[in-house]
């Protein structure tokens, strides 16, 4: 009993040592942060376990070439930093349904007041209007994105990250590369991606370029590269469930080790165990819950607006409520229909495309004919997306359409 109750203890011990050890050489792997306004809702959460509550965290993707290499242009002469890449995720507060709101880069949006200088925190900016998104990052770092988008959903956001280049190229690596279909061969000399028609598997700076491509997907617009991350995402969501990683605490890790190594992240994401228990909040969210929104706008000038229909999906955020769209709404020109030889996904929703009523042109999967009216507290159909059980393909272009 005694060398029993001795190796029970050398365990328990040796645990905690390793547990500790990866807490700190995740502290130590840390960018700087940025302490958010909002944060201070977070105050007395615990942080044992999947976080208690609902989860809005703003992920912030940059254009800016410092210290990524000489592959994506001079940093000297490209020197912008724009947030091309603005998504908001939203976990319930049950955790039974997930959003991700994607915003077009070319929307124009009004910047609140309340931002600070990032070169001067004391010195507070001037409001904005009708400015476009992606150029708030360069004028008021991560915070006035923050708030700018705070202001324009009217949900509080105590969570964000800015992710540039490299640091998707390696969580993608992370995660064991994410495998997309591809309907129509995408060819985009822009960042260099030329894949066929079929199923690949995407991982490093490949997954980036398909990531980044806009030229060869869509109709060529920032609307058609949402579309088409949207694809990507939503494999990514269902390989994460697959294979177990949300339920992996070493998994988790390794991914957030990677995250603290290559992202800015606001200070209340540089706790490892909050971010495994955010991460732990999607374990059990059911794939055809998990819904990646186009934030709804129309065409003005160079740029986009938000839409009517916008407010009904800010309403949705600020109620906890999920969304769910029009099977007949119009996405042809974003996203495909399955490609017929891409494997099934788990309680996957016939994907809505061509006339209403009607399966997919192209897909042999289901004879199941598709809903010809939204079900009741459906979002109208300019609001377009595809949930994560639904597997799409990219809408590719090919340079004699371009």
């Amino acid at each position: 009993m005694k060398s029993v109750a001795a190796v029970a203890a050398v365990t328990l011990v040796s645990g905690g040592a390793v547990a500790a050890y990866a807490a700190w050489d995740l502290a130590a792997t840390a960018q700087p942060t940025v302490t958010l306004d909002s944060e201070k809702v977070l105050e007395g959460v615990p942080d044992v376990g999947a976080i208690e509550g609902g989860v809005n965290l703003l992920v912030i993707g940059s254009d800016s070439r410092q210290g990524q290499g000489g592959g994506f242009g001079d940093p000297d002469e490209e020197t912008a930093v724009l947030n091309d890449v603005t998504m908001l995720v939203h976990i319930s507060e049950d955790h039974s349904h997930v959003e991700v709101v994607s915003f077009p880069r070319d929307m124009y949006v009004s910047v609140p007041g309340t931002c600070n200088d990032p070169e001067n925190p004391d010195e507070e900016l001037s409001a904005l209007s009708s400015v476009k998104l992606n150029s708030v990052l360069a004028y008021g770092g991560m915070d006035c994105v923050v708030k700018t988008i705070e202001e324009l959903t009217g949900v509080t956001i105590p969570f964000a990250g800015i992710v540039q280049f490299m640091g998707v190229a390696g969580l993608s690596e992370a995660v064991g590369g994410v495998e997309v279909c591809v309907a129509e061969p995408i060819e985009d000399p822009y960042t260099d991606t030329y894949l066929d028609a079929g199923m690949h598997e995407l991982s490093g700076i490949a997954a980036l370029q398909f990531l980044r491509v806009r030229h060869g997907v869509g109709d060529g617009s920032d609307l058609g590269r949402i579309s088409n991350q949207q694809v990507f995402l939503s494999a990514l969501a269902r390989q994460l469930q697959s294979d177990g990683t949300l339920g992996d605490p070493v998994k988790l890790y390794s991914i957030a080790k990677v995250a603290l190594a290559n992202m800015q992240l606001s200070s209340s994401l540089t706790d490892p165990t909050r971010m495994i228990s955010i991460a732990k909040a999607m374990k059990d969210v059911d794939l055809s819950k998990v819904a990646f929104v186009q934030y709804p706008t129309g065409y003005t000038g160079d740029g986009v607006v938000p839409a009517e229909s916008a407010e009904l999906v800010n309403q949705a955020l600020q109620n906890d409520m999920p969304i769910s769209f029009d099977p007949s709404a119009d996405q042809t020109d974003f996203a495909s229909a399955a490609d017929p030889n891409a494997p099934a996904a788990p309680n996957a929703d016939v994907a809505a495309e061509g006339d209403p009523g009607e399966a997919p042109a192209g897909d042999g999967s289901s004879d199941a004919p598709v809903e010809s009216t939204p079900p009741p507290g459906t979002l109208p159909s300019d609001v377009t997306g595809q949930t994560a059980a639904e597997v799409r393909c990219s809408a590719g272009r090919t340079l004699a359409d371009q």
